[in-house]
């Protein structure tokens, strides 16, 4: 047959997501900069709610084709790589971060800097105990990384699926509690975001983090769903791989976090 298929790789058919994307962030882009010249915030809601679709239907197109058999072991090999590289950028990202406190931390700034430098953290901040609710939230978000060890291994090394739903349950349970209780550590916070850089480092870092956590217990929620579907097996389960990367990735730079920020940074 002159159209058969004698290869390993994946022919992608044309997509308009990629269009639709590249319209949708510009458009949030261009509205975030009229938000912050007082123009209100629709054109950037718009772009948002349009960069949503696109990442829902455009995923939802990679898990049919995953379904149909177009994921061969090469198109699985290229799907990992692309994770990977996603989460160094990741890695680069939380990095500018990390490098901004201990800058600041290291050389902090007083009123006669450079000729004599301040101290750290600044005079008036009350920083947070970390032995306290911020070790209780490291030790939620290791278990939930545990969980999602369970559930990887029920899958790959039993064919457990039943196992692989209570793990993936408990990751996700762990997330949202990890999240609620970063948000009330947020709200008995003795410093705010703006006016010291202590207080623009912490809650840029560790928001971003949150943030993360959040994404990644959504991601962990789709893969329940789809578990629940029986789309999971153990030799074809790259969305669940990429979804427990992410989820280490997460429990990592908190740790980091945890030990930079709340104990050394104190």
């Amino acid at each position: 047959m002159a159209h058969a298929k004698d290869h390993d790789y994946h022919i992608l058919n044309p997509s308009v997501w990629p269009f639709i994307g590249a319209v949708s962030g510009f458009a949030m882009l261009f509205g975030a900069v009229l938000w912050m010249h007082g123009n209100g915030p629709w054109l950037f809601l718009i772009g948002l709610v349009g960069v949503l679709y696109v990442m829902f239907a455009w995923w939802s197109d990679v898990v049919a084709e995953s379904q149909v058999g177009d994921h061969t072991p090469v198109v699985r090999i290229g799907l990992k790589y692309g994770f990977i590289l996603f989460i160094m950028s990741e890695v680069m990202f939380f990095a500018a971060w990390f490098w901004s406190f201990f800058k600041h931390a290291l050389y902090p700034m007083g009123p006669d800097s450079p000729a004599i430098d301040g101290v750290w953290p600044p005079v008036g901040i009350e920083t947070f105990d970390p032995w306290h609710l911020p070790l209780i939230n490291t030790l939620i978000l290791l278990c939930s990384g545990a969980a999602a060890t369970w559930a990887h291994h029920a899958l790959v090394h039993e064919d457990n699926r039943e196992d692989m739903k209570w793990g993936l349950i408990l990751a996700i349970a762990l997330g949202a509690i990890f999240t609620v209780l970063q948000v009330y550590e947020y709200t008995h916070a003795g410093f705010g975001f703006a006016g010291n850089i202590y207080g623009a480092n912490f809650f840029m870092a560790t928001g971003f983090h949150g943030a993360h956590v959040v994404i990644g217990t959504i991601f962990l929620f789709v893969c329940l769903l789809r578990l629940m579907r029986g789309h999971f097996t153990p030799d074809k389960h790259i969305g669940f791989e990429a979804a427990a990367w992410y989820w280490h990735f997460v429990d990592v730079v908190w740790l980091f976090l945890f030990a930079a920020v709340y104990v050394w940074g104190q």
